[in-house]
């Protein structure tokens, strides 16, 4: 079946690498365990998001313990030409201290097995899941360079670092003449902008690509928590400990934001979920962003919003309503 029409979907360079993204990327976290352990389900919202236009597919070893990278791999068999494929390394695999960090050690290793998982030979965009402050930079930069010498890897990124760290290992990379991060996937999003001025700052001045996760802020962009009765499978019921479902004080104060959102974006002539990825695409340091559906449906509503060109106009009522730099709950922050 074909699923419904969408606004065409546009392209963008990620910083210097060369690697081609499409503005939309599909993130698989939702795959398996965490979210949705239908896997014919998971390999249809693969195919509708390829023939949608999207070419560029974010997982992590992490995501059910590697599920997600073997739903993921079983969706594109046969399909791999022309995709590009992230997945990340660092965060713990088991309670076992050696499965977890970017030593040389378990780089290595964890790229083995997420390849082998995913079914490929070589991953585009391989990224360090969280700062390891155990393991000296030298040492991660230089196995992450051995992957590209040897094929298994395309380049390498970080995933929620900040701007010092950023610039500290590209600083490295330089002194001991290895390839440095191509790419930060940072968390932003209109009620989360705590990475506007310096990390993103920071990723434009050493022409760093930009993917930022959860740019629907968890769900509170879609318009879906302005009133307590949640779906019984929204992430509000299955981790209230997650974005604000157990504070009160907080849940006001995202709701009240939200409705004034609604407004502006009625305002422009677009969707809630519009002004969201709009917003957070129109920043010039911003190259992709990733949203994360549980299900088909989930994926058609966000299809269906594509890819909108916010004005400057629209920008400032939001940058009066949220200040750049600032988180509304700090939990954000990742």
């Amino acid at each position: 079946m074909t699923g419904p029409a969408t606004p065409p979907i546009q392209y963008r360079t990620l910083g210097r690498s060369g690697i081609e993204v499409s503005t939309l990327t599909l993130g698989t976290m939702m795959f398996g365990s965490w979210g949705n352990e239908d896997v014919d389900e998971c390999v249809r919202m693969v195919d509708r998001s390829i023939d949608a236009g999207i070419t560029t597919f974010d997982t992590a070893d992490i995501y059910d313990a590697g599920r997600s990278e073997e739903i993921l791999g079983q969706a594109i068999r046969g399909r791999r030409d022309g995709l590009v494929i992230a997945t990340k390394c660092g965060n713990p695999m088991s309670d076992d201290p050696s499965q977890r960090g970017l030593s040389r050690r378990w780089i290595t290793q964890a790229c083995e097995d997420s390849l082998r998982r995913l079914g490929v030979d070589c991953i585009d965009l391989y990224q360090m899941h969280r700062p390891d402050p155990d393991t000296p930079f030298e040492e991660t930069l230089q196995a992450f360079d051995e992957l590209i010498d040897a094929g298994k890897i395309r380049g390498f990124g970080t995933s929620t670092f900040s701007a010092a760290q950023i610039e500290a290992m590209q600083d490295v990379a330089a002194s001991i003449g290895t390839a440095g991060p191509i790419s930060e996937q940072p968390p932003y999003s209109i009620l989360a902008r705590g990475v506007d001025g310096d990390v993103l700052a920071t990723c434009r001045r050493f022409d760093i690509g930009v993917l930022v996760w959860a740019p629907l802020n968890g769900g509170w962009l879609t318009g879906k928590y302005q009133a307590d009765e949640a779906d019984e499978f929204s992430r509000a019921a299955r981790k209230p400990e997650h974005f604000d479902h157990r504070d009160a004080e907080m849940r006001e104060t995202k709701r009240s934001i939200v409705a004034a959102l609604i407004d502006i974006a009625a305002d422009a002539g677009i969707s809630l979920k519009q002004l969201a990825l709009g917003f957070v695409l129109h920043n010039p340091a911003v190259t992709a962003a990733i949203i994360g559906p549980r299900t088909l449906a989930q994926l058609d509503d966000l299809l269906a919003a594509g890819h909108v060109d916010v004005s400057d106009d629209v920008v400032a009522a939001i940058d009066a309503l949220v200040p750049s730099g600032r988180n509304i709950n700090p939990y954000d922050a990742g």
